[in-house]
């Protein structure tokens, strides 16, 4: 059997290694992305680890020791902390603040986009079409790494990105601030050309497997689709995006 092959190793600068160090950077609040931890570890430390952990909403990922091994020839005790490149903002007071300086927000939600790349390209379409920011859910999306700001061209350190622990209730609150909601799905009867995209809005995308949630859908103002002529009709989400956020800006040139 041949031996699995483990993410290649991360640069010292966005890696945190070590019961410690990783405990340390817990209280101080750092952004972290992901918390890996060795199946199987020493129980004292990972009894610290875990009384660290209470009460916390980090994204955890139990793992062979092989694949800390690589990620760091450090001694990591069984930890690793993959440590955000940004800060990431809340979405509730960055809207509050726009709508009350009189502007039309407009905001991009992504529905469990999990490829880093493609999340990486769709902020890079976001920043050249004025999206002010880029929402995403705590848990079962991409998060913001090194391979994502590259992959950008360096947008996503231009544009706010605002993570949630429920997309449903943010969208919600941001409803009621009298924002529309607009559910972009191949499912959709009406052409994304016949709707009004004018003033604030919030546009949903969802992943490339399902699209995006039911109770999204259901909360959604409105659903619209990309009119297609070609027989596979299924778009790369990030090709999508393009096309969505383009259709936006062309509305409100023509005023």
């Amino acid at each position: 059997m041949e031996p699995r092959k483990f993410e290649r190793k991360k640069s010292a600068e966005d890696l945190i290694f070590g019961v410690r160090a990783v405990i340390e950077a817990i209280k101080a609040e750092r952004e972290i992305n992901k918390i890996l931890i060795q199946k199987g570890m020493n129980k004292e430390l990972f009894t610290e680890l875990k009384e660290a952990l209470a009460g916390k909403n980090f994204q955890l990922q139990f793992v062979p020791s092989q694949k800390l091994d690589f990620l760091t020839d450090g001694n990591h005790q069984g930890v690793i902390a993959m440590v955000s490149p940004i800060e990431y903002k809340e979405i509730e007071p960055l809207v509050e603040e726009m709508l009350e300086r009189g502007e039309k927000p407009l905001v991009l939600v992504l529905d469990r986009i999990t490829d880093v790349r493609n999340f990486g390209a769709i902020a890079r379409t976001a920043e050249c079409q004025g999206v002010d920011a880029i929402l995403i859910p705590s848990k079962g999306s991409a998060l913001v790494t090194p391979d994502a700001i590259k992959t950008s061209a360096g947008a996503l350190n231009r544009i706010p990105v605002c993570k949630t622990n429920s997309l449903k209730e943010s969208l919600f609150y941001l409803q009621q601030c009298g924002m529309r909601i607009i559910a972009c799905t191949e499912k959709a009867a009406v052409s994304l050309h016949e709707i009004n995209m004018r003033g604030p809005v919030c546009i949903i995308l969802g992943s490339e497997e399902d699209g995006i949630t039911s109770d999204l859908l259901n909360l959604s103002d409105v659903r619209a689709r990309i009119p297609m002529r070609g027989e596979i009709a299924s778009l790369n989400v990030g090709v999508a995006a393009g096309m969505i956020l383009y259709e936006k800006t062309r509305q409100e040139l023509r005023g």
